[in-house]
C-alpha cells in the first residue's frame, strides 16, 4: 500500500520549492511589455518539444472551441486574436473567417509570428499593447470577431477594464469576443506543481516563463463579470475548458490547465439602431 505522506506533489514536501521559485521570479523585469518582449525574444523554438509553455504544438485544444466560436461568431467578419504570440491560433482562426489579425504586445512575437511556416494569405500580424488607449480603433474597417486565449488572467484589474473596452470597439455593432483564460484555484506553488515542478526539477520551458514573466492570476466567470461587466456585455454562452500546455513531463494530465470560456458580445447603448443589415439576427445555441 503507498505511503499516503510520500508524494511530494500532494504533501507539504512541495513548497520547499517555494525559495527557488521566489529567487527564479526576482529576475522577471517589473514593466509588462518589457517582460514580454524580453521573453519572445528569446524563443528559438515553437511547437512540439518548444520552449514556448502554452504551446501544445497541436490544433486539439482548438478543436476544443470550434463549435462554441461557429455558433456565435459572425463568419462573414475579420477575427482578431488578441496576443497572439507566436500565432498558432491565429493560423487556425484564418480556416474559418475572411481575414485573421494576429496582435501582441511584443515585436519579436509578432516577428516570430510572421516568420512561422504554413500562414496562409489572408493571416498578418500587429505590434500593439491592446490595454493602450484607443488600441482596438484602425485594426480592422469596421466591426471584427475578436479571440482572446490566455490574455486576461495575466493583466491587473484596471489593464482587464481598458482591454475589454479596445475589444467594445473592435466587435463594434456585429462581432462578437471568445474567450479563453486558465482558470486554476490554486496558490501559485500548486500552480507550478500541477504542470511539472518539484523540488529537485522544474520543466524548462516552465522555468522560463517564472524567470520572465509576471505571475499569472485566473480568470473565470468572476472575474469576467468585473472586466466585462452584465450592463455592458451580453453574456452568449460559458463554461469550462481545458487550457493547453506544452507537453514537457509527459505525465497524463500535467500539461492540461483548468479553463473558462466564454461568448460575449457589447450591449448598444438605449436608443442606438443597427447600422447593418441583418444585425440584430438571433445567435443560436447561446445559453
Amino acid at each position: 500500500m503507498p505511503n499516503p505522506a510520500k508524494p511530494e506533489k500532494t504533501g507539504w514536501r512541495k513548497y520547499l520549492m517555494l525559495p527557488r521559485l521566489i529567487r527564479l521570479s526576482r529576475s522577471a523585469p517589473k514593466d509588462r511589455p518589457l517582460a514580454w518582449d524580453r521573453y519572445w525574444a528569446g524563443i528559438t523554438a515553437t511547437g512540439p518539444g518548444g520552449e514556448v509553455l502554452w504551446d501544445a504544438g497541436s490544433d486539439h485544444e482548438f478543436l476544443g472551441y470550434r463549435d462554441l466560436i461557429l455558433r456565435h461568431l459572425d463568419p462573414a467578419l475579420p477575427v482578431v486574436d488578441v496576443g497572439c504570440g507566436h500565432g498558432s491560433f491565429t493560423r487556425a482562426l484564418a480556416a474559418h473567417f475572411p481575414q485573421a489579425i494576429g496582435v501582441d504586445i511584443s515585436a519579436h512575437a509578432a516577428a516570430l509570428a510572421a516568420a512561422e511556416p504554413g500562414n496562409p494569405g489572408n493571416v498578418s500580424f500587429e505590434v500593439r499593447d491592446m490595454t493602450a488607449p484607443g488600441a482596438g480603433a484602425g485594426l480592422v474597417a469596421g466591426p471584427a470577431n475578436v479571440f482572446v486565449r490566455g490574455v486576461l488572467h495575466v493583466l491587473s484589474p484596471a489593464d482587464q477594464a481598458a482591454l475589454a473596452e479596445n475589444l467594445r470597439v473592435l466587435a463594434g455593432g456585429r462581432g462578437t469576443v471568445f474567450l479563453a483564460e486558465t482558470n486554476f484555484q490554486g496558490n501559485p506553488v500548486e500552480y507550478v506543481t500541477h504542470l511539472g515542478a518539484t523540488q529537485r526539477s522544474i520543466p524548462a520551458p516552465l522555468e522560463r516563463a517564472i524567470r520572465g514573466l509576471p505571475m499569472p492570476g485566473h480568470f473565470g466567470p468572476k472575474e469576467r463579470s468585473r472586466a466585462l461587466p452584465p450592463a455592458s456585455w451580453e453574456l452568449l454562452e460559458e463554461g469550462a475548458a481545458a487550457i493547453e500546455t506544452n507537453p514537457v513531463t509527459g505525465v497524463e494530465g500535467q500539461s492540461r490547465v483548468p479553463g473558462y470560456v466564454a461568448a460575449l458580445r457589447p450591449r448598444r447603448p438605449s436608443g442606438e439602431t443597427p447600422k447593418h443589415a441583418g444585425e440584430d439576427a438571433p445567435l443560436t445555441g447561446s445559453s
